[in-house]
């Protein structure tokens, strides 16, 4: 896939690393030439609350927000994002999930279901020409630390836009601290050859 001009979308819970994936994401784009910028909408609670960030690659970008039905990449730390957000995506864009379940407050006072796998499952289908799944915590389990399971995701998508992991991984170093570095190169690698192998 071309990386000239990217509509990123990337949605979570508070908590999950969501913020700190969009910035090694713009990042990333500076680093590949390109001009980058993201935008953030936070939820009610910094943690639990739901989380949203654009990021746009370009020659040159104006402006970060990006219009509903012209996402190119979303992003899902869980599952349930990754359906309330689908309508984002433009027709033939991918769609990157993190097998992963947090239900909201409404499921757990029993006011509302979470959806089936499979009922969410038909519905990426349809929306997406790809949807690729990542058990992002398990892999950050296996890498070292569960919190690295964003640096999964951003292994798993660097897979399927076809970019160098050097770079990536040079980013990802500028964004966390010193110490979890290795961890977070394990953990990388771990969900860029996780997504390689579905290719």
């Amino acid at each position: 896939m071309s990386t000239q001009k990217m509509n990123f979308m990337l949605v979570g819970v508070g908590g999950q690393g969501t913020l700190l994936a969009s910035d090694i994401l713009a990042d990333l784009g500076v680093r590949l030439g390109l001009d980058a910028k993201k935008a953030e909408i936070h939820g009610m609670a910094q943690r639990g609350g739901s989380v949203t960030s654009f990021v746009r690659w370009d020659r040159q970008v104006f402006s970060p927000i990006i219009a509903r039905g012209e996402v190119d990449i979303l992003v899902a730390f869980e599952k349930l994002g990754a359906v309330r957000y689908l309508e984002h995506l433009k027709p033939g864009g991918m769609l990157l999930v993190n097998d992963q379940v947090i239900e909201p407050i409404t499921v757990k006072a029993g006011d509302g279901k979470y959806p089936a796998t499979a009922q969410m499952q038909s519905a990426f289908e349809k929306a997406a020409s790809r949807v690729c799944w990542v058990d992002g915590l398990m892999l950050a389990d296996q890498a070292g630390n569960a919190k690295a399971a964003n640096v999964v995701i951003l292994g798993a998508l660097s897979a399927l836009l076809d970019t160098p992991a050097e770079a990536w991984l040079e980013a990802v170093e500028a964004h966390v601290p010193p110490k979890a570095v290795e961890v977070n190169r394990r953990a990388f690698m771990l969900g860029r050859e996780q997504a390689l192998v579905d290719v």
